[in-house]
């Protein structure tokens, strides 16, 4: 039985988990991966104490210092189940069952689909969701950044420096995100953006060689090695079935992390706090923490 289970290792699972070594609690860390989201960001220029610093070297930063605590981590083993019977939480992964007096959910946003024949056909043969992930391997060639919003330039921001043209494809009127990034991408020479059109169908052989899309009511191919898709997350939340969502499966969480289930708290991108940004999940996780060694001490 341990004191905490904190699911997930981004910046607020990360945070969380230095806050309850620092409290010397009984815990456990299970994750899919380290860093989230975090990892697979370009440039970040806001997060307090770095001008700059690129995703996967703040993520090296946040797991250097969890490890300096000895924290025990469980890599590649996500929450497929949570749930509270009688006095104790248990955790279902593929591969055991974990009991504890608390879980902290930090599990983050995963990525939204688009939905269109030809995408899971070419999952990984060209078309990719993580643009700092699989960016290098589109050194030269023609790709596209399907999306609008941060994530999409971001993405669109990386490529520009490894790939010889990069399309954004953008279903509303005008780009959206940060005004900053905004002006960058759209400054570039290497960049086109394509405004009021849609992905229909991803095609190739093999592998990638193109794109449909549609716009004024026309459906025109373009051809493309690379496929990026940045059109959003989704809450990493289906495993939680006990507590309480807004409309958009985010977990609701009041102010002191805690959710409608007595023991289980929640942090980071995963709930229903505004703005998601790495500087406010890591915050976020650190609230958690805190929150759960009070619970702790006050339910003993």
């Amino acid at each position: 039985m341990y004191d905490l289970i904190i699911i997930g290792a981004g910046p607020a699972g990360i945070t969380a988990a230095v806050y309850a070594a620092r409290k010397r609690l009984q815990f456990l860390v299970l994750t899919g991966d380290i860093g989230g989201q975090a990892a697979w960001s370009g440039d970040i220029e806001n997060y307090t104490g770095y001008q700059f610093i690129t995703g996967p070297d703040l993520t090296a930063k946040f797991e250097e210092h969890m490890r300096k605590y000895n924290v025990p981590v469980k890599e590649r083993e996500e929450a497929l189940e949570v749930k509270k019977t009688g006095g104790a939480i248990k955790v279902r992964t593929a591969k055991g069952e974990y009991e504890s007096k608390t879980v902290i959910i930090a599990s983050g946003k995963v990525s939204k689909e688009l939905g269109v024949p030809g995408e899971k056909e070419f999952k990984n043969k060209g078309l990719t969701y993580c643009a700092t992930c699989d960016g290098p391997l589109f050194g030269g060639k023609a790709v596209a950044v399907i999306g609008g919003g941060n994530s999409a330039l971001d993405a669109a921001l990386q490529l520009i420096k490894i790939a010889r043209h990069v399309y954004m494809i953008n279903i509303t009127p005008y780009l959206g995100g940060d005004a900053i990034m905004r002006q960058k991408v759209e400054s570039s020479e290497v960049v086109t953006v394509i405004n009021n059109a849609r992905v229909t169908a991803v095609v190739g052989d093999n592998m990638v060689s193109g794109i449909m899309i549609k716009r004024e009511e026309r459906i025109e191919p373009l051809a493309v090695q690379g496929v990026f898709v940045e059109i959003g997350l989704k809450p990493n939340s289906g495993f939680a079935k006990d507590v309480e969502k807004n409309e958009y499966d985010e977990i609701k969480v009041n102010c002191l992390n805690q959710t409608n289930v007595p023991g289980i708290f929640a942090a980071g991108d995963v709930t229903d706090v505004p703005e998601k940004q790495i500087v406010i999940a890591a915050g976020e996780g650190s609230k958690a923490a805190l929150a759960a060694f009070k619970y702790l001490n006050s339910s003993q």
